[in-house]
């Protein structure tokens, strides 16, 4: 017997988009007038993107680490547009979850930090309004993928639980993390391999 499901919980980078952190880094680089390298070692090198995605740092917080690091500013509004700019959405990825939606209701989890939860329609905005209400980043929670806390307080926010949630990430630590507190969930590494596994549940 097929379990009942409430929800299918999506991840972002690897799943929903395509992510280039080389033009993300480019881009930010030259809004605020330093070299794409230093970039790299800030958000990459420095521990401050990850403290800033389990949410150990705040939007402000982190902007603030970033800035300091680079000695030079970095704004929400540069942050954002370099974000954008690296972030690609998967049509096909995304009309599946159009066709989910049309059965149950569709999530989105993150490992980001504050700011990109508080932007999200911004830099994604072909996930709005599907996702709206509904898109979370792991630092809301105060941890990351795969530690427990982000997927249980990602599921007490949607009202559901793990056991009625199939949850999709590119990331098999993330996966495996998943399955540990209950959920259902589905390795990607294809498109093929993602229809298959929502179909054993007669999804979409």
């Amino acid at each position: 017997m097929k379990p009942a499901l409430r929800c299918v919980l999506f991840d972002l980078d690897g799943v929903l988009a395509d992510y280039d952190k080389q033009i993300r880094v480019e881009h930010l680089a030259h809004a605020i007038g330093c070299t794409a390298e230093a970039v790299h070692a800030a958000i990459y090198k420095s521990g401050i993107e990850e403290a800033g995605d389990n949410g150990a740092l705040d939007t402000a917080g982190y902007l603030h680490a970033l800035s300091t690091h680079l000695a030079h500013p970095v704004e929400a509004a540069d942050w954002v547009a370099a974000r954008r700019a690296a972030t690609t959405i998967r049509p096909e990825v995304l009309d599946i979850a159009h066709a989910v939606a049309r059965r149950l209701p569709v999530a989105l989890l993150t490992n980001n930090g504050q700011l990109m939860a508080d932007t999200l329609p911004q830099i994604v905005p072909a996930l709005f309004p599907l996702f709206a209400g509904r898109a979370f980043a792991a630092a809301q929670f105060g941890a990351a993928k795969p530690d427990a806390a982000a997927y249980l307080g990602c599921l007490e926010a949607l009202g559901t639980t793990p056991a009625a949630t199939f949850f999709i990430d590119d990331s098999a630590a993330n996966v495996e993390g998943a399955r540990r507190v209950g959920l259902h969930a589905h390795h990607y590494q294809t498109l093929e391999g993602m229809k298959q596994a929502l179909a054993a549940f007669d999804l979409p």
